[in-house]
């Protein structure tokens, strides 16, 4: 089910519609995730998530599947 909130918390912060598959999605592969809805992406999942990305998190953060390496590295446990 976390996999799920972070597919939503995608889909909702780069304005996709709710069937939008995110899985495979990367930065710039979009787009609506440029430069900007990066930024809110990545408040969005600091809010969502309750954790803080640093720096090198943030610039890292270039796919839906690193998103969800950084997050596991956080200790959010992403299950379907």
């Amino acid at each position: 089910m976390e996999l799920e909130r972070l597919r939503s918390v995608f889909r909702d912060a780069l304005e996709l519609p709710g069937e939008f598959q995110v899985d495979d999605l990367e930065y710039r592969g979009n787009e609506k995730w440029d430069s900007l809805a990066h930024m809110s992406l990545v408040a969005a999942i600091e809010d969502e998530f309750g954790v803080m990305l640093d720096t090198d998190e943030v610039i890292d953060l270039s796919s839906f599947d690193r998103a969800r390496q950084i997050l596991e590295k956080h200790g959010v446990v992403l299950t379907d």
